[in-house]
């Protein structure tokens, strides 16, 4: 599977070691299309929890819709989506699955026209046992890198409802900075500008990051 969206064609993805989240796409795609991944009926169900569209500041979609958005994000352009796996799940069982070790997604979103250097992130560690135990933290961090290794990136921002305090709490951890309030919207924009100093320290975050091609087809990474 791959990544969804931008990038150089999902041709490799971040593997973390240890008990730390892999990161792999939702969707694959064929001459036909979007194919439905198998991450869309886990995501649908944890969509149904109001704490969790309290927090996303997301409506109820059904099966059907959440297929359709998964579809165009996988086609476009200025959209990177992955779903943040479990790789302790994932390295102790027999037979392992993207669906059963789903933890969470993680998104940059590249919508500035006017500066193309600006990601956009978004972390939802949606699965309860997963929940406070650094996974959040973690996609963060490898998706940054991603985002300036592979896609140029130098500045990055983050938009929180003003009561997802674990949220605002980790991009603080991050070395975000609240810019912005919007009593409108009930949200707080943080930025982080990847000055030379933090990419340094982004590059030792994520030392222990390998980047492998990923097997169209597959069911475990090589």
């Amino acid at each position: 599977m791959r990544g969804d969206g931008c990038g150089p064609g999902g041709e490799a993805w971040p593997v973390g070691r240890g008990r730390l989240p892999v990161l792999l796409g939702t969707l694959s795609s064929s001459g036909n299309g979007c194919e439905l991944g198998s991450s869309g009926p886990r995501y649908h169900e944890w969509m149904k929890s109001e704490e969790l569209q309290r927090l996303t500041a997301s409506e109820p979609l059904t099966l059907e819709q959440e297929y359709a958005m998964q579809c165009s994000w996988r086609e476009d352009a200025d959209k990177c989506t992955f779903i943040v796996l479990d790789a302790e799940k994932w390295q102790t069982q027999p037979v392992p699955t993207e669906e059963s070790c789903m933890a969470g997604d993680v998104n940059l979103f590249l919508t500035d026209i006017e500066d193309p250097t600006l990601g956009e992130i978004e972390v939802m560690i949606a699965e309860p046992s997963c929940r406070g135990q650094g996974f959040g933290t973690e996609a963060a961090l490898l998706m940054m890198s991603y985002g300036v290794t592979r896609l140029g990136l130098t500045k990055f921002e983050a938009k929180i409802g003003q009561g997802n305090e674990p949220s605002i709490r980790m991009f603080q951890k991050l070395h975000f900075k609240q810019v912005a309030v919007s009593s409108i919207f009930q949200e707080v924009t943080f930025r982080l500008t990847m000055s030379e100093a933090e990419q340094q320290w982004l590059l030792e975050q994520t030392s222990h990051v390998e980047e492998k091609p990923y097997r169209e087809g597959s069911t475990e990474p090589h």
